[in-house]
């Protein structure tokens, strides 16, 4: 695959200049508007339809009121869950616009040749110019208008994903709602980005809280956002945000939450089904970079995380070590072996928490649960359909559902999670 030669791509100062001038008019920061015409814009986007919606896709219910939409969700969770215990009252967002702490854009030029941002039409390379997202974080998408602007005087130009050629291929920003901190990862297709230190002064001139900027460098045909290689070109390479009262890591490939309002409530809600009281030996399924485990570690008496990403593994351990947290153990494998072998030798737990991703579990994994037999079960899903199937096997082998609750992390799209609490037959409470 061929990119853009970098010699001679220098740019001169005064079109320098000229590209953070409109970088700044695109992002709204002209300072010529009033207060009262940017309070009008933004209840004209709170309240109105998105504009592209039947060509993104990527929300299923954007022209339904939201309330309208928990009644659906709620529908949904008690259709496929209610058969194992009451499902309770879904948790909603008080606001649910611009929620979504990540924030992906793929970049293009459209017939003219003018640089567009947004997203793939479905099954197609062809994308869809998105100049304003109802769900997605404000200053995110400003920084991606910016970048778009400061494109052409760089003479920095998009990938064609058909030809091979170009070098921008995506742009994706990473913000901590609490601390501030931002992250902009610029996705190429070759390693090398011309001027990449004026490119990097032009847009934190335009945005000076941006906290640190990675290059990715992905140069191969796949529908993946991310390569493998990177390299922060200013500042530490992450960012940190706080969750539940700890402080969290966030590299470009980090799980973490994307709406981290209704993940306090999500998390909150796990603990509380935990019912820790500080003498319980706990395990973090599939614990990522250590959220929930590093959380309940505060109220347990030894917390065993296992992760099979060693770069999450390794966030998971800082983490745990700038929280302070030294009865939390990150282990790097696969959680189901490392249960069946604790099983093997006599090794006991008292709560299992398990956040799998949209496909579930396997029976292998479950089946490893039931042998290690902890008193408590606390399921984190975001796909009740696999929920479903997997509350199925476990209230088969000695388990009971006792509570659920629906939390609604993704407004105005199909997607939901749910908390729910299992405990043993033999010793059911609630």
């Amino acid at each position: 695959m061929r990119s853009q030669k970098t010699s001679s791509d220098r740019p001169k100062k005064n079109a320098s200049a000229t590209a953070v001038r409109n970088a700044r008019k695109c992002a709204g920061q002209s300072g010529q508007k009033s207060k009262v015409q940017k309070n009008k814009k933004q209840t004209r986007s709170q309240t109105s339809a998105c504009k592209i919606d039947k060509k993104c896709g990527g929300c299923q219910f954007q022209k339904i009121p939201y309330k309208e939409q928990l009644k659906r969700k709620q529908k949904q969770e008690e259709k496929l869950l209610g058969g194992f215990c009451k499902v309770s009252p879904i948790i909603g967002m008080e606001h649910p616009y611009f929620y979504r702490n990540k924030v992906h854009a793929v970049f293009d030029h459209d017939r003219k040749g003018n640089v567009i941002s947004g997203i793939y039409a479905e099954g197609t390379h062809r994308v869809i110019a998105v100049e304003e997202c109802l769900i997605e974080d404000k200053k995110s998408q400003e920084i991606i208008r910016t970048i778009r602007e400061l494109l052409p005087s760089f003479k920095i130009k998009t990938y064609n994903e058909d030809t091979g050629y170009g070098l921008l291929r995506h742009v994706l920003i990473r913000r901590g709602f609490e601390t501030g901190e931002i992250m902009v990862v610029l996705v190429l297709g070759s390693p090398i980005l011309p001027s990449k230190n004026n490119f990097v002064k032009a847009l934190k001139k335009v945005h000076p809280e941006i906290t640190t900027v990675v290059l990715n460098v992905n140069n191969k045909q796949t529908s993946m956002v991310l390569g493998e290689k990177e390299k922060p070109i200013y500042g530490p390479g992450f960012i940190k945000d706080r969750l539940c009262g700890c402080t969290f890591r966030i590299s470009p490939k980090s799980f973490y939450q994307v709406n981290p309002v209704q993940t306090e409530i999500l998390y909150n809600t796990a603990m509380d089904y935990a019912e820790l009281t500080g003498k319980e030996t706990v395990i973090d399924a599939y614990c990522g970079t250590g959220t929930i485990g590093l959380i309940a570690a505060r109220n347990a008496k030894r917390v065993i995380g296992v992760e099979l990403n060693k770069d999450a593994v390794k966030d998971a351990r800082i983490n745990a070590k700038e929280n302070g947290i030294k009865n939390a153990e990150i282990y790097a494998g696969d959680a189901g072996r490392f249960m069946v072998d604790m099983a093997s030798k006599n090794q006991k737990a008292d709560v299992v928490f398990m956040d799998p991703p949209r496909a579930g579990s396997d029976e292998k994994f479950l089946s490893s649960v039931i042998k290690l037999g902890p008193k408590r079960v606390v399921y984190v899903s975001c796909n009740p359909e696999t929920l479903a199937r997997d509350l199925k096997y476990l209230t088969g082998n000695g388990y009971q559902a006792v509570k659920i609750q629906p939390v609604d992390n993704f407004p105005f799209c199909d997607h939901i999670e749910t908390v729910v609490k299992l405990v043993k037959k033999q010793a059911v409470w609630i």
